[in-house]
């Protein structure tokens, strides 16, 4: 066989040996007999395992975009995020394509902004916990010239990111699905309790960080002491900033609304399992926002049809 084999590949590109690579497995499987020995078998099965493995290795590392997000404390993913507005009849109004680690509350009113100007003008924005931080419930109460309020939040209080006064807020950000804090470079605390203070200071919740990442971290300037065992970092509960918030999470009309939140679940699952958006056909931000344009686009000209039909 020594004759027939392809040539090896003296050049130092992986692209270069995964060709070779597969030359040899092409090589070895149209001979039945030598393709067939059992030694020859295993390693050649264990080739093209390794070689498809590489291919996707590769395809990954190439989008210098995409960050790696937690959906909890121990699953993860690399990738991006796309945060959506959509109305009462499941139609997508806003969109915004963002890298993985990226939180969910910061797109708010970024979203009511581009729904209105799409010509929606909804009094009330239903969503989860996520988008309930000071930073939000602020424009939200924000009223115009007639004394209307800009929008009703219907987002239930967090403790952890409403009713805390955060330093460090753009550094340390609360990610909703694993209940924990999340640094800048997107490492999840891996651990949190609450520490009651006495007297008449405000209880705190510690967030727990592993040391060892934090001493190899690009942005540990300014956020970890070398030599430090332990990195913390500290939430201050204050009771009551939330009031008028709380107030009304507690009302008939908060609850009967927050119940149509379940409608974006099941578009994100219609977006996700039906139409492919559950993985990136392209690398990059751009490519990402033009797969996430086309695939709304179909989604909702199959809604509108829907509801052109029910309506005749």
């Amino acid at each position: 066989m020594k004759e027939k084999m392809p040539e090896k590949n003296t050049e130092d590109s992986i692209e270069k040996e995964i060709e070779y690579c597969n030359k040899l497995v092409e090589t070895i499987s149209s001979d039945e007999i030598l393709s067939e020995w059992p030694e020859v078998k295993e390693k050649m099965n264990f080739l093209k395992e390794t070689v498809e493995e590489t291919k996707e290795e590769l395809y990954v590392s190439a989008d210098t975009d995409a960050k790696v997000g937690h959906k909890s404390t121990d699953s993860a993913f690399f990738g991006y995020k796309t945060h959506t507005a959509m109305t009462p009849e499941r139609i997508i109004t806003a969109a915004a394509v963002t890298s993985g680690e990226k939180p969910d509350g910061k797109e708010l009113e970024a979203l009511v902004e581009k729904s209105r100007k799409a010509g929606i003008e909804g009094e009330d924005v239903i969503a989860d916990t996520a988008y309930s931080a000071k930073e939000n419930i602020k424009p939200a109460n924000r009223k115009d010239r007639n004394g209307r309020k800009n929008f009703n939040l219907v987002s239930k209080l967090n403790p952890v990111i409403t009713m805390g006064n955060r330093k460090d807020s753009e550094v340390f950000m609360y990610n909703k699905d694993a209940d924990m804090m999340q640094c800048k470079a997107g490492y999840l605390s891996y651990k949190k309790e609450k520490r009651q203070m006495g007297g008449n200071k405000n209880d705190r919740l510690l967030y727990y960080f592993d040391v060892e990442k934090c001493r190899n971290c690009p942005f540990k300037k300014g956020c970890h002491k070398e030599g430090a065992g332990t990195k913390i970092y500290s939430v201050v509960i204050k009771s009551g900033e939330h009031s008028q918030q709380e107030k009304y999470q507690e009302t008939e009309e908060f609850k009967s609304k927050a119940k149509e939140r379940y409608k974006i679940e099941a578009k994100n699952s219609e977006l996700k399992n039906v139409h492919g958006y559950d993985t990136a056909v392209g690398s990059g931000l751009d490519n990402m926002k033009m797969q996430g344009a086309c695939t709304i686009f179909v989604v909702n000209l199959k809604r509108i049809f829907t509801l052109m039909e029910e309506k005749q």
